[in-house]
C-alpha cells in the first residue's frame, strides 16, 4: 500500500511535537487538515497510532513502532530528492584526485570541508602519484584531476593550469650518513654515493647508475633516507612532517630547488561540477 506522504509527515511532526495544532502551526495547515491526515494514515494501517484520552494526544505503543519506519521512508525519500537534484544538475557521484606528494594538502584543509558541505552525496578519492604516472591514471580514466611537479611539454589530450611556484625540493641524508656533517657538498662527491631517485610505474626504462635505489614516491624515498639508505631530493613541507629530526640537509649548489606545480585534467572528458569546483577552489591558492 502506498502511503501520502501529507499523512506520513502530519504524523510525524504530531509525534515530534505532542500536538496536532502545534504540528499544523509548523506546517501551516489547519487542525482539521492534520487530524483527518493522522486518521486516514491510522485507517490505511489499520491501527490507532495515538490515545486520545487526554488533553493532549499521546503516541501509543503501536504509533511508535510506526514512527521508526515512517521516518526511515520520509528519510528515504529525502535521499531520492537529492540524487533527483544531483542527476538533473550532472553532478558526479565519483571524484578522483591524484596528487604528488610535493604539493602540500594542509593548505587545502578549508576546500575539503568546503566541497563536503556542497557535494555530500560526492565519493571523494585521493591517490598518491608522481609524475608520468599522474597523467597516464588521467589518461587511462582512472582519475579525474592530476597535481604534479610541472612538465616542459604535456600530452594534447590533458588540459593544464599552473599553481605556481608552490614546493622546495633539498637534498637529505640521514644524521648517520657519512655526509652528514659536511658543511658544503658539490655534485660530483653526490656522485660518490647512493642516490635515492624518484622513479614512476610510467617512466620506462631506469637509466641511474646501477648502486642507486628508487621508488614511486618521495615519502618511500624519505622512509630509505632515514634508514641511511643514501641521499635523496625531498619535498622541504614533507620531511618538515614525517622526518622526525632523523635527517640533515645539505649545502649544494642550486638547493633548496623552487620547484612550479601544475593542475591537470583530460580533455576527453569534461569535468563534471564537483570536478569543475574543484578545480577553480586550487586555483584559487596561487601564490
Amino acid at each position: 500500500m502506498r502511503y501520502p506522504p501529507e499523512s506520513l509527515v502530519a504524523f510525524t511532526e504530531a509525534a515530534a511535537l505532542g500536538s496536532f495544532s502545534a504540528a499544523a502551526r509548523k506546517l501551516s495547515k489547519s487542525q482539521s487538515t492534520i487530524s483527518i491526515s493522522i486518521a486516514n494514515l491510522e485507517t490505511d494501517i489499520g491501527w490507532q497510532l495515538f490515545d486520545r484520552g487526554g488533553s493532549k494526544p499521546i503516541l501509543n505503543s503501536a504509533g511508535e513502532q510506526v514512527l521508526d519506519r515512517v521516518q526511515a521512508i520520509l528519510d528515504a525519500s529525502d535521499k531520492l530528492d537529492a540524487l533527483a537534484s544531483r542527476l538533473s544538475k550532472n553532478i558526479e557521484p565519483f571524484l578522483s584526485i591524484v596528487m604528488s606528494d610535493v604539493y602540500d594538502p594542509i593548505f587545502q584543509t578549508d576546500i575539503l570541508l568546503r566541497f563536503e558541505r556542497e557535494f555530500p552525496h560526492t565519493a571523494f578519492q585521493c591517490d598518491p602519484a608522481e609524475g608520468a604516472d599522474v597523467i597516464s591514471l588521467i589518461q587511462q580514466g582512472h582519475a579525474h584531476i592530476g597535481i604534479l611537479i610541472a612538465h616542459k611539454t604535456y600530452p594534447a589530450d590533458i588540459g593544464i593550469s599552473s599553481l605556481g611556484n608552490l614546493t622546495e625540493l633539498g637534498v637529505y641524508v640521514s644524521c648517520d650518513h657519512a655526509l652528514a656533517n659536511a658543511r658544503f657538498v658539490s655534485t660530483v662527491a653526490l656522485g660518490d654515493y647512493r642516490q635515492l631517485v624518484l622513479k614512476t610505474y610510467a617512466s620506462g626504462a631506469d637509466a641511474s647508475k646501477p648502486q642507486n635505489w628508487s621508488a614511486p614516491d618521495h615519502l618511500v624515498l624519505l622512509g630509505f633516507a632515514l634508514q641511511g639508505f643514501g641521499w635523496a631530493e625531498l619535498p622541504r613541507h614533507l620531511v618538515e612532517r614525517f622526518g622526525n629530526g632523523g635527517l640533515v640537509e645539505l649545502a649544494v649548489p642550486g638547493y633548496p630547488k623552487r620547484m612550479d606545480v601544475d593542475l591537470v585534467w583530460s580533455r576527453r572528458q569534461a569535468l563534471g561540477p564537483a570536478g569543475q569546483w574543484f578545480v577553480h577552489e586550487v586555483l584559487k591558492f596561487k601564490p
